[in-house]
């Protein structure tokens, strides 16, 4: 007899997944899912530039005018930080390449560094916007970095140094 009742355990237990499996499947195919959509969600960063433009020592910049295909996806400002100020705009460029915007008006060195994963001074400089950038490429961001009294500017991120440059011709402050 306990043989038999050894059986029917092991049984039951295989019978019971059989049917866990089975609703599971079932849930799987009646919940609806698009598995083509980006699951990054877009944001709406007008308030936070707008508290960062009053209480920040710099010209927060934001970019005015981007074509189709810029979206938006994270937004930050710390104002009380060790390092100084920090403001940062993160978007999803065309293509799906990421590229961000982040100031400080803490150590130039440090905040590049951090910022750009340590991407290093690559060369030759860009006019995006009127002004003058300077490349930095690194194993993981590419950036273009502009320093100027008070406020380090870095448009930074995996997108080519074209998108970038784009960004940057795009910045406004107030």
């Amino acid at each position: 007899m306990a043989g038999k009742r050894g059986n029917q355990t092991v049984r039951d237990m295989v019978l019971s997944m059989a049917v866990i499996v089975a609703v599971s499947a079932g849930i799987y195919v009646v919940i609806p899912h698009d598995e083509s959509k980006n699951p990054v969600k877009t944001v709406d960063y007008r308030v936070e530039l707008a508290s960062a433009r009053r209480a920040a020592p710099y010209p927060v910049l934001a970019p005015e005018g981007l074509g189709r295909g810029w979206r938006a996806t994270s937004v930050t400002y710390e104002g009380n930080g060790s390092d100084g100020a920090q403001w940062h705009l993160g978007f999803l460029a065309p293509k799906e390449q990421y590229v961000a915007v982040e100031q400080s008006d803490g150590r130039p060195a440090a905040f590049i560094s951090s910022v750009t994963k340590r991407a290093e001074p690559a060369g030759d400089a860009v006019k995006a916007g009127g002004d003058k950038w300077d490349r930095y490429e690194g194993e993981t961001y590419r950036a273009l970095v502009r320093e100027q009294k008070g406020v380090t500017t870095v448009v930074t991120g995996t997108a080519s140094f074209e998108r970038l440059a784009e960004m940057a011709a795009a910045l406004r402050g107030t």
